[in-house]
């Protein structure tokens, strides 16, 4: 798979407007994809769809996707339909992160449920059904879960891609379920699943994905990195826990090339820790060019 490479951005309710220039300038630099984070309980956030319907009236080819979407609090029937809607108007260039579930506290302060780890990987595995169902016209839907159910709910409309589902999943449970139903991999930023677990990560999405008969290879891999490319050269770059990787265009380009050829990953997406015009352009005119000629 030819690599691709995006950005990812917070909705920060405060600087919004900042956040939809760097989207306009992400599509201008021919980054591929735009990541938008998903905590509808963050007081200081902005809705991530409503953000991102408004991003692709305002972009021409950049791909966005909820990095990732809050199940708990969307609910997958109107998931489907919302993901349909976005990747219709458009033209294609929508994508679905999608999540279990974290921070039930506030979830629950929303009016979410509480669920454990057990609980919300098969909630999880029930919505991808009814995803995928709502996105198929002319059926009618019916799937009696244990947590979603929908009864006879006329399906439609249908994208104007396949849109992917990539599962932003941490624990083997979940990346099983990832290599048996998902199109791809999120790997959630380190300070989630710390860089160390990611090949052995990578490992069990590929065996779960061989058990069921898929070939591993179809299903996206994607690298999410903290940090901050810089001027000048620092200390070693080492990969550990959930240090932020800080360091220069050159630097950064060997590690994707390495997660590449020794990790398995074929997407990577950058969470700037300052995330400005500086960074971005930084990103895109010298790591990503500087990868792929590493990678040629």
């Amino acid at each position: 798979m030819t690599p691709r490479f995006g950005i990812q951005l917070a909705p920060d309710a405060a600087s919004i407007n900042a956040i939809r220039d760097l989207a306009r300038l992400a599509d201008q630099e021919g980054l591929d994809l735009l990541g938008v984070q998903d905590h509808p309980y963050a007081a200081a956030h902005a809705d991530a769809f409503a953000l991102m319907a408004t991003v692709l009236a305002e972009t021409e080819r950049l791909r966005v996707f909820p990095d990732v979407a809050s199940l708990p609090l969307r609910g997958p029937a109107m998931l489907g339909k919302t993901a349909a809607t976005l990747d219709l108007l458009s033209g294609g260039r929508f994508e679905l992160g999608l999540g279990s579930g974290a921070f039930w506290p506030a979830i629950t302060a929303m009016g979410g449920p509480s669920r454990t780890s057990p609980e919300a990987l098969r909630a999880l595995e029930e919505s991808i059904e009814i995803i995928r169902a709502m996105w198929r016209p002319g059926e009618n839907v019916r799937v009696k879960g244990e947590y979603y159910t929908v009864n006879g709910v006329h399906a439609g409309p249908a994208p104007a891609h396949q849109v992917g589902i990539w599962v932003g999943s941490v624990g083997p449970r979940a990346h099983a379920l990832t290599g048996r139903l998902a199109d791809g991999w999120a790997a959630p930023i380190p300070h989630y699943l710390p860089y160390e677990k990611w090949r052995s990560s990578q490992d069990l999405i590929d065996n779960a994905a061989r058990e069921a008969g898929r070939d591993p290879a179809s299903i996206t891999r994607m690298a999410q990195l903290v940090g901050d490319i810089t001027e000048t050269r620092g200390a070693a770059v080492r990969l550990e826990g959930e240090t932020p990787i800080r360091a220069t265009a050159k630097e950064w380009a060997q590690v994707l090339a390495d997660l590449a050829t020794e990790t398995g990953f074929d997407t990577f997406v950058y969470w700037p820790e300052n995330p400005d015009a500086t960074q971005l352009l930084r990103w895109a005119r010298e790591v990503v060019p500087a990868t792929r000629a590493l990678l040629a």
